[in-house]
């Protein structure tokens, strides 16, 4: 969308004149949270949810997770399109009030079919309220304190995401499946209340634009276009030429897209946005890395239950030490960027990551030494993933002007969530038998190292200003 002429945002005001902004970063960050754990700790259910509907086949349980993916992805920019022009509160709240009540059908549903409707529901929600976030705490904080605070919001989503199988193995093992989805409502609760209360409304305020309408239809197509080709290239129900016909609509809509953001007077996103060299990178190196992490976080499970044969439980135990990095390392990265720029952050930290691959190709055998052979890599992946994975949304949106805060991060957000989705599809390829040998996870290890150094070598054209510069 083309950057309009607006007053200094009111929240940002606020948040300078009052004794700190974090209680308005833990408002956001909180959703933001369950957003992010949601998104992976139905890997823990997925099991118990199948065995409660027997009627079902693998197919249609396949739908719980797809169509959340599909949804979330392709909903993700224009949801930030609508924070920037209709108030990032109103969209905040919305967003955090719809993920909830649809978090609570979710866990009442009686079939399938219901379930697979409130998971949709759950994503729109999910969508809405990611953006809006991110954008209400870049206005809360002073440029030289955003770096770090982006950081920290960043490394509240990878720790929620990491965590999620093993959080979710203990609560589906003790209180049933359902309870996966009423874990949401406490937290959220609070962050609804609060945000309420608490939060002003900053973005379009009382300048209202127009919704770019024809462009966000135009951009929902294509990405859920491609996220549909990714999430079902390993379905029995599609054929190959019914997913190169998926993916080829997923290229015209992006054509016709582009088409129309070059001539519409207040296109949905402002391709501008891409004229900058250093944004571009970065999106490209969050779809590599969002490909990589997806990689990890699947071989992880599948090496450690079907080659050493622990159980889930025990499996989401031993991944636990990587996710706990993750939070105090982002905090340093932060400050390491504010003070020197992304770059010095992301180059090493993607040559960390690919380290734990290596490591996990060169050092783990097939019998299991849990201190002395799996936990430096979880380690080794978690301070990668602490360095990388939030300054990548940092540096994403470390330079755009605030009338675009949200939709250029939402842009960052959906490359990930399409790197993710085609990150488990090719480790379904690799790694998706029943029964699988270490040598199994070889190409697997060698591709996710390959997509680390890529990460690294885009990064290395990162802009290295300070932030506010």
């Amino acid at each position: 969308m083309t950057t309009p002429s607006i007053a200094p945002s009111p929240l940002a005001a606020g948040a300078a004149a009052s004794a700190s902004p974090w209680p308005i970063f833990w408002i956001a960050s909180i959703a933001v949270f369950l957003v992010s754990l949601d998104a992976t700790l139905l890997y823990a259910a997925f099991g118990p949810l199948g065995r409660s509907f027997p009627s079902a086949t693998p197919a249609d349980m396949s739908w719980v997770l797809n169509a959340y993916t599909i949804v979330y992805a392709a909903m993700l920019v224009p949801a930030g399109g609508l924070a920037d022009t209709h108030g990032r509160k109103r969209v905040f709240l919305g967003g955090v009030t719809i993920f909830l009540a649809a978090s609570a059908a979710c866990g009442m549903a009686d079939s399938v079919a219901f379930l697979i409707a409130a998971r949709v529901a759950q994503a729109l929600g999910a969508a809405l309220l990611t953006p809006a976030s991110l954008s209400i705490i870049l206005d809360a904080f002073p440029k030289e304190k955003r770096a770090v605070a982006v950081s920290l919001w960043g490394a509240v989503g990878g720790l929620a995401a990491a965590v999620g199988p093993s959080l979710g193995t203990t609560v589906i093992e003790h209180f049933g499946w359902p309870a996966a989805f009423y874990l949401n409502l406490p937290l959220g609760a609070l962050s609804l209340w609060f945000g309420a209360a608490r939060l002003q409304e900053a973005g379009a305020g009382a300048s209202r634009q127009r919704v770019d309408v024809v462009g966000m239809l135009l951009l929902i197509l294509a990405v859920g276009a491609f996220a549909m080709a990714i999430t079902q290239s390993e379905s029995p129900h599609w054929s190959r030429v019914e997913l190169a016909v998926l993916a080829l609509s997923g290229v015209v809509g992006l054509g016709a897209f582009v088409i129309w953001a070059r001539t519409a007077s207040a296109p949905l996103v402002d391709l501008a946005l891409f004229a900058n060299r250093s944004y571009s990178l970065v999106n490209l190196a969050t779809l590599a890395f969002g490909t990589a992490f997806a990689l990890m976080f699947f071989s992880y499970f599948a090496y450690l239950t079907k080659v050493w044969h622990y159980s889930l439980p025990a499996a989401g135990l031993a991944v636990t030490p990587g996710p706990l990095t993750v939070v105090p390392t982002a905090i340093i990265a932060g400050r390491i960027a504010a003070r020197y720029g992304h770059r010095r952050v992301l180059v090493p930290g993607a040559l960390v990551y690919a380290c734990s691959s290596l490591w996990l190709l060169t050092m783990v055998g097939s019998e299991p030494h849990y201190l002395t052979q799996w936990l430096p890599a979880v380690l080794l992946s978690g301070t990668g993933v602490g360095m990388v994975l939030p300054s990548l949304a940092g540096a994403a949106v470390a330079r755009l002007p605030p009338a675009q805060y949200a939709v250029g991060s939402a842009v960052n957000q959906a490359t990930r969530q399409l790197g993710g989705a085609l990150g488990v599809a090719i480790a379904v390829v690799l790694v998706g038998s029943a029964t699988l040998t270490r040598a199994d996870f070889v190409p697997l290890y060698a591709l996710h190292v390959t997509l680390a150094l890529l990460t690294c070598g885009l990064c290395l054209g990162v802009n290295t200003r300070k932030t506010g510069e």
